[in-house]
């Protein structure tokens, strides 16, 4: 019943109403009450001393006693809504024109009596009703015989107990049925006009819900339409600003959710292809060693020499292959981070060519460097940077004819050092240039050896994104590749740690 937050909130309308109904009732009757107690006594104020002058009840400086009984009996029959009391100097009932089966008390409090009598302004006072051990009532009162040589005090109870039952009546009959309709057609209004708000309100709530329930019922993968309707430059309130923020949820949560498929569909290829690669040497290198085993005795030593080459080479390209695999899975691993320090590029360059020079001879290919000397330190991570130079100048080497040229090129740029490592060999066709740094793809080129498993640009292109860098591609086929990315400097770090300190 209340699972909504509209029922919800007009529950608590409805009882914040009613009690604000309920407060203002007993407020309106307690400070009516009130006004009209003051109004009563202020205008009954000097009923006690007028009762002591016109029924001559002080004659030659006594109370008359005869005057007084009579002036109890005619006001019990006349006008019963006042009671008379004569009282001592100590508050005590000495007579009364009361019942005295219902007089209670034998005793008054005096403070209430001397307030008034001494009271310049006119207030509201209450004092003692004798019918009662705890009420109280509005009061008029006078010193007697006189307030010269007072022996005591005519006490007048303003309000007896037959005007408090007429009252009752009256009040409960007209005032409780007008109150009670006014509460009622108040409540009523409040409550239409709250609900009709609520409702206004909770619209762009139950339109968020409703497509956050459309979004999970599709999957997480519906593209959405903004629920927000905000520009870019405006700035709503907060059910606008939440339903933004859902908006931008639910697309990046379709986005990572096809970066899952897609990468899942990664993992299935790369297993086949896993599979493949691992299968071919497995199998020849199986195959030859079984060979061997089997027909020892029947081969010559050329033949065996020509079988454990083939096993070794087969065993050396399996070797490369696992190696290159778990390389592959360490650097995609969240947590892998690069160890950057400051080193000397050109000098990792030539390093680097000179590890490859002994295969450049072999296909008499004609290495070239383009250092400067004077080119500043970059921040880096050294063995991954060798790593990138290794895979490119061996990737270089494979798909160049003998007698070609690769060149290695570093120049200082603004904010680092720019690498390019070129070739003049077979090249790539545009429609493979955009999948050559996928994981196990290889372009189909004349001058490809067979030995690559395709993991090698991977590779670079995944430590270069570690460095926050990107690597760059072009080539025509023919005519050669290029490759180059983008290394920063020793000096842009530190201008990048300086900045981000002044922040702090």
């Amino acid at each position: 019943m209340l699972r909504t937050l509209y029922a919800k909130l007009a529950v608590v309308l409805v009882l914040l109403l009613a009690s604000i109904g309920a407060l203002y009732a007993v407020l309106s009757i307690s400070a009516a009450g009130h006004y009209v107690q003051s109004v009563n006594q202020q205008l009954n104020h000097d009923l006690a001393k007028n009762l002591v002058a016109d029924r001559n009840l002080v004659e030659q400086g006594r109370i008359n006693e005869a005057a007084l009984k009579e002036t109890f009996h005619q006001y019990m029959v006349i006008n019963p809504s006042i009671e008379i009391y004569l009282l001592d100097l100590q508050g005590n009932i000495l007579s009364y024109s009361a019942d005295p089966a219902k007089v209670k008390r034998h005793r008054v409090s005096l403070e209430p009596i001397r307030a008034f009598l001494h009271s310049k302004t006119p207030e509201l006072l209450l004092g003692d009703d004798p019918r009662s051990h705890d009420r109280q009532k509005i009061f008029s009162v006078t010193t007697v015989p006189s307030a010269e040589s007072p022996h005591g005090y005519l006490y007048v109870v303003l309000r007896g107990e037959q005007f408090d039952e007429t009252e009752r009546m009256v009040r409960e009959s007209f005032l409780l049925r007008l109150s009670g309709w006014a509460l009622g057609a108040s409540l009523l209004f409040g409550l239409l006009a709250g609900l009709l708000i609520f409702h206004l309100l909770t619209r762009r709530l139950r339109r968020l819900n409703a497509a956050m329930e459309d979004f999970r019922r599709d999957g997480f993968t519906r593209p959405l339409t903004t629920v927000a309707n905000l520009r870019a430059d405006t700035r709503g309130d907060e059910v606008d600003q939440l339903a933004a923020t859902f908006d931008a949820m639910a697309r990046h949560i379709s986005h990572l959710l096809e970066d899952i498929r897609h990468q899942d569909t990664l993992r299935r290829d790369m297993v086949a292809n896993i599979s493949h690669d691992l299968r071919t040497p497995l199998a020849s290198l199986h195959g030859y060693l079984e060979t061997l085993q089997l027909k020892h005795d029947s081969l010559d030593e050329a033949t065996r020499a020509q079988y454990l080459d083939t096993a070794i080479r087969s065993s050396k390209r399996l070797t490369r292959l696992v190696s290159e695999l778990f390389e592959l899975a360490k650097l995609e691993q969240t947590e892998t981070t690069p160890h950057l320090e400051a080193f000397s590029l050109g000098e990792l360059a030539h390093d680097v060519m000179q590890k490859f020079h002994i295969q450049a001879t072999d296909k008499h290919i004609n290495f070239q460097a383009d250092v400067p000397p004077d080119l500043p330190f970059v921040i880096a991570d050294i063995g991954m940077i060798e790593r990138v130079l290794d895979n490119l100048l061996a990737n270089a080497i494979r798909h160049t004819a003998d007698g070609g040229q690769i060149t290695v090129a570093l120049h200082a740029q603004d904010d680092g050092v720019h690498v390019t490592v070129a070739d003049n060999g077979a090249g790539i066709t545009a429609d493979q240039l955009p999948h050559i740094f996928e994981r196990f793809y290889r372009a189909d080129n004349a001058h490809r050896d067979g030995e690559s498993a395709g993991l090698g640009l991977a590779i670079v292109k995944r430590i270069l994104e570690l460095h926050d860098t990107g690597i760059e591609v072009t080539s025509r086929p023919g005519e050669g590749t290029t490759f180059s990315f983008k290394l920063k400097g020793r000096e842009t770090l530190s201008v990048k740690r300086k900045s981000v300190m002044s922040n702090v």
